[in-house]
């Protein structure tokens, strides 16, 4: 779950789908369904893992027709649309880094925004299987790049109107990617102490997530998250992981959210 930064460039991206989508006669086929709330999560302030922080998160898994709003994928347009495959245009937020604390001496990461595209089997409420592409914009100079993902989920009934659902996914990043967040120049190791590195690209992570659903009142929920993540390749060789992050992180997230039917 991700709070969404501000960005000029990222709204008018996401306003051009939500407004392809509004006049695809598609997107009337259906009514709002999904859940909106909000709560708070435990979870690493940067990729590296150097440092933990609770902070406030919204809860958004709507589907308006084909538009979907999520808090982890952001805003998604089903353009093709069939048994049980879909596949469009999707624009999300990445969150920087602030390069203070233990990361004094590092380049900051500006808030980014990320554009490309999807595709999704799911035949059935109970499951699917995804894989996305997308790259970064609105980056200061140097830094950005290619992310990709693939995983599956399965959702599940649990006791007395309890529901679960396991999410697991492997993470791509090119080597600009890679680079932005594991990579150390010379001038920023003389400013940090922390050593030399050139990050380059391949698989970065693997992300399993765990939610539980437990129902408060009709149409509210209490939703219980949490996820670990495991670095691999050059981002666990990374010398600002080795000197200072974690190859294995965890994110706790608590939200009470409504149920549009």
């Amino acid at each position: 779950m991700t709070v969404l930064p501000s960005s000029f460039k990222r709204n008018l991206c996401v306003a051009g789908l939500l407004c392809a989508a509004y006049f695809s006669p598609a997107c009337h086929a259906d009514g709002l369904t999904g859940e909106a709330g909000a709560g708070a999560a435990y979870q690493p302030r940067e990729p590296a893992g150097s440092r933990y922080e609770t902070r406030p998160v919204p809860y958004l898994d709507l589907s308006w027709g084909r538009v979907n709003l999520s808090s982890d994928d952001g805003v998604s347009w089903a353009a093709l649309k069939a048994h049980g495959w879909s596949a469009g245009p999707f624009v999300n937020d990445l969150q920087g880094r602030t390069s203070n604390g233990s990361l004094q001496g590092l380049r900051d990461v500006s808030d980014m925004g990320e554009a490309g595209g999807f595709i999704e089997y799911s035949p059935s409420d109970a499951w699917r299987v995804f894989a996305r592409m997308g790259r970064a914009f609105g980056a200061s100079s140097g830094q950005g790049g290619v992310l990709g993902q693939v995983g599956g989920e399965v959702d599940y009934p649990l006791a007395r109107a309890i529901f679960g659902g396991t999410t697991l996914a492997a993470h791509y990043a090119n080597a600009e990617q890679a680079q932005t967040f594991y990579g150390v120049s010379s001038q920023e190791s003389q400013a940090s102490g922390i050593r030399p590195y050139h990050a380059s690209g391949g698989l970065q992570h693997l992300s399993l997530t765990q939610d539980v659903a437990f129902p408060l009142a009709p149409n509210w929920s209490l939703i219980t998250s949490a996820s670990w993540v495991h670095l691999l390749g050059s981002a666990a060789d990374s010398s600002i992981v080795r000197q200072q992050g974690r190859v294995n992180q965890g994110e706790l997230d608590e939200v009470v959210a409504y149920h549009f039917q």
